[in-house]
């Protein structure tokens, strides 16, 4: 493949930048997946994406080329499973993510937790999920038996899609993120079996990711799109909720975006072990669960029993 045509066209800059087609993105992205594509070329690539954005077509070739390059997870019968991916850590305020997992375990919903880390100024989310006694996977057969025993499932994203976990671990490299992160964002590791949660931060990612979930979303296949908390997949305890469902390529709003927003005091237990026992005292029924959580795991719930 060359890649000097394909930069020509994509790096001119905002205004003077071409799109890809559907094929040719999929090829280019399962290019640099196989790890096809030399250094420099690479970053000529990320960067030119990262300043013109992914169109339409773009992501969804990219999408093509990393779900085609995606391992396969055995799900247990019943509920779908729902997927929570993590790829930030905690910043400001303690990680609620995994008490959304816990939670939807604790109702026999399946939860496999997948994602990398890469921030020095953030704390850990699989730091945080060792402190709550919930260790990572070493392959996709212990994660699919851990599903079918316990309902829950850690599981870095190398074991999923190595050249994707490799595209994205360059972010500390180049500075930025990359279209890796948008596109992983859509992993889906059990087709037609699961629910994966789209969490995005910025507004304008609720219109290219709903998009994508429109076009990509299989058969019998479920996604919620909502907006992120520090960039991590649980609702943010005191901003209106933003919760949108998708059932076979339809969108549906869970909870009005109108919503009010909500007076409920934000932890910065973001050190692992004090976020630990903070995420164990909701469980116990010793600190209140805050109602934005439990709007979403309703919705997941919902969304995986349905």
């Amino acid at each position: 493949m060359q890649f000097a045509p394909l930069i020509k066209e994509i790096g001119r800059g905002i205004k003077g930048a071409r799109d890809l087609d559907v094929a040719t993105a999929e090829a280019l992205f399962g290019a640099m997946l196989d790890g096809q594509v030399p250094d420099m070329e690479l970053g000529a690539i990320l960067l030119s994406m990262r300043i013109k954005g992914e169109s339409a077509a773009e992501l969804a070739g990219f999408e093509r080329a990393m779900q085609s390059r995606t391992a396969r997870l055995n799900m247990p019968p019943g509920p779908r499973c729902v997927l929570l991916p993590s790829f930030n850590g905690a910043r400001k305020q303690a990680n609620l993510m995994p008490l959304v997992a816990l939670l939807l375990a604790r109702e026999g919903i399946p939860v496999l937790i997948h994602g990398r880390h890469d921030f020095d100024s953030r704390e850990s989310p699989f730091e945080l999920l060792k402190a709550l006694d919930l260790p990572l996977a070493e392959s996709v057969e212990e994660a699919s038996k851990q599903l079918s025993q316990r309902r829950l499932a850690c599981l870095p994203l190398a074991c999923l899609n190595p050249g994707l976990d490799a595209l994205m671990a360059l972010r500390p490299r180049l500075g930025v993120r990359n279209s890796g992160h948008s596109v992983a964002k859509l992993l889906d590791a059990a087709p037609g079996r699961t629910v994966r949660v789209v969490a995005v931060t910025h507004p304008e990612y609720l219109i290219s990711m709903g998009e994508a979930l429109q076009r990509s979303t299989a058969p019998a296949g479920r996604a919620l799109l909502m907006k992120a908390s520090e960039g991590e997949a649980y609702a943010h305890l005191r901003r209106k909720a933003q919760l949108y469902g998708f059932i076979n390529g339809e969108r549906h709003e869970m909870h009005a975006a109108d919503s009010e927003d909500l007076d409920w005091p934000l932890s910065d237990a973001c050190e692992a072990g004090a976020n630990a026992a903070l995420i164990q005292a909701i469980l116990a029924g010793e600190s209140g669960l805050p109602p934005r959580i439990q709007e979403q795991v309703q919705v997941l719930t919902q969304l995986a029993r349905d």
